[in-house]
């Protein structure tokens, strides 16, 4: 099912409080122990905590020596502080970027944010021409339509142009219907569109996260199993083993369909993520 060409790699983002901190080494080593092609950290809304990403991606390399993609937004910034950042991160000897639009921050009025950059294709393209190709640029794709989108048609010419600027992957929003992951998959193969396109896999946890995981990114979570978490709801546990069963089973389509790896997003636990590893049996590669 898997081969030496699947790429696997873990999300973190920058712990908000002093516990969150103190227990992150732990999370990384963990998972790092797994050697995945790379970590992700994620940056805020708005652009914010961008010192936090930058302290979380030196503690990934200090406690695991595994490749680091800082996620870098635009939203609200200007070309003097993305290009900044860049510096900063190509003298860290980062080689991965994900660049992203970003979440407005919740006090934006409108999309059009204060900053230089509206779009993450704009933001792909002042990489490449800063930096050619030092960085290997993942993007974000919806493949169940980005949720302020107002139609598919939209969202995946706004897809197009982010791959047309040089983007060299992309990495999806988290999804529980591989249908809808395999249609994206094919309408890019018609489109010409030859980047790979990889998985973001959230492991279920919980009902009222995974509720409002969904809801707060346009993803379908299917009807039997909402109402199944629902029911479990006061059985963590059993919660948990139904969820990641539901989740391993959609890896394991996936993986199957043509899927060139998988992205997770671990909400910084390692417990769910080794679940999924091992059910799926993925090797420890050396």
């Amino acid at each position: 099912m898997t081969s030496s060409s699947h790429t696997f790699s873990f999300e973190l983002f920058p712990p908000r409080t002093p516990e969150a901190q103190a227990k992150l080494p732990g999370t990384i080593a963990q998972l790092a122990a797994l050697r995945p092609d790379y970590f992700s950290v994620t940056q805020g809304a708005g652009g914010s905590d961008q010192e936090g990403t930058y302290e979380t991606l030196l503690t990934v390399v200090e406690h695991s020596g595994v490749e680091v993609a800082p996620h870098l937004t635009c939203i609200g910034s200007t070309r003097a502080k993305i290009a900044e950042q860049l510096h900063r991160y190509r003298k860290a000897g980062v080689r991965r970027i994900v660049a992203l639009r970003g979440d407005l921050p919740a006090t934006a009025l409108s999309p059009a944010a204060p900053g230089e950059f509206r779009y993450a294709n704009e933001l792909v393209s002042f990489i490449r021409a800063e930096h050619g190709e030092w960085f290997r640029i993942a993007v974000a794709a919806y493949p169940e339509m980005h949720p302020q989108a107002s139609r598919p048609s939209e969202d995946f010419d706004n897809f197009r142009r982010k791959v047309e600027a040089g983007a060299d992957e992309a990495l999806t929003q988290l999804f529980y219907n591989a249908d809808a992951y395999f249609d994206f998959v094919e309408r890019c193969a018609a489109a010409g569109i030859p980047i790979p396109i990889v998985p973001g896999i959230m492991p279920i946890t919980g009902y009222t996260n995974t509720v409002r995981f969904c809801n707060g990114c346009g993803a379908d979570l299917p009807r039997w199993v909402r109402l199944r978490l629902e029911e479990l709801d006061g059985d963590k546990p059993a919660l948990i083993d139904f969820g990641i069963g539901v989740v391993t089973r959609l890896c394991e389509t996936l993986l199957r369909g043509g899927a060139p790896g998988l992205h997770f997003y671990t909400i910084n636990q390692a417990g769910p993520a080794l679940r999924l590893w091992k059910n799926l049996g993925l090797p420890v590669r050396l």
